[in-house]
């Protein structure tokens, strides 16, 4: 869970973005709980707002609730995140194109993202992969909300920080390295007015990330236990050893009689 100032009033919206938040920076895993009683203390707010923020994530389609286990962050499988994956293709793409050297983007919004590029390659020289995680994926709402699209901002972050879930899952340090020059050529091409060009970059930044899904695979709910209750291997008794020995390894608790 992301650090929190319990001193500082926070709305039902803050929780919800801080959660949302903190799956973009893999600090919530797919299936974490999310206690009530927890959240409320962390936020220093009552239960009252905490459920109304939980509710509005369910409504997001970013966390489910069982009547008697509580709230959960959703698992989605991979078909989900496909899905997701070409809602944001569509979103991003599109308004892209929308730029040209008729319609440039305006200074303010290219210095935006320059600035954010300047933060994402700054966390590729630590090594807090969380926050590499959420500079990367929040890329995408940044540019949503730099060109002025703020209708469509809480819709590209939900979308994004599902992606996130498990496109992020596998990122190595050179994969995020390639992942921040593919943005800053996006916004090069914004620069220069060639939506089009940048409309194709995102496409086949989306593409490459889409296409990555495969060779990750679903994640196994079970590698934990499986790995806890895994036969244990006999200890091997050296050669040298004397026979009394290795019966004794073979038969460490021997009847008495």
């Amino acid at each position: 869970m992301v650090a929190v100032n319990a001193t500082t009033e926070n709305s039902p919206a803050d929780i919800a973005n801080r959660i949302t938040e903190a799956m973009l920076g893999q600090k919530l895993l797919p299936g974490s709980r999310l206690g009530e009683q927890e959240l409320a203390t962390l936020f220093g707010v009552s239960r009252t707002l905490v459920r109304e923020a939980l509710s509005r994530l369910a409504a997001r389609g970013m966390v489910t609730v069982s009547a008697r286990r509580g709230w959960f962050l959703v698992e989605p499988d991979i078909d989900d995140i496909r899905s997701a994956f070409d809602a944001r293709r569509i979103i991003e793409t599109g308004l892209l194109r929308e730029v040209s050297p008729d319609r440039p983007a305006n200074a303010r919004a290219i210095h935006s993202l320059r600035v954010h590029i300047a933060r994402e390659q700054a966390a590729l020289q630590g090594d807090d992969a969380s926050m590499r995680s959420f500079l990367l994926g929040d890329f995408h709402v940044c540019l949503c909300a730099s060109l002025g699209y703020g209708l469509l901002v809480d819709t590209l972050r939900d979308l994004t920080a599902r992606t996130t879930l498990v496109a992020s899952r596998n990122q190595s340090a050179a994969d995020a390295r390639r992942s921040c020059g593919q943005h800053e050529g996006i916004v090069n091409a914004l620069a220069e007015g060639d939506g089009v060009l940048a409309a194709r970059l995102m496409a086949e930044h989306l593409g490459e990330v889409h296409t990555s899904l495969d060779a990750v695979g679903p994640a196994d709910p079970l590698a934990h236990l499986r790995q806890a209750l895994a036969p244990v291997a006999p200890a091997r008794v050296p050669h040298s050893a004397s026979p009394a020995a290795e019966s004794s390894a073979a038969n460490p608790f021997p009847s008495r009689t």
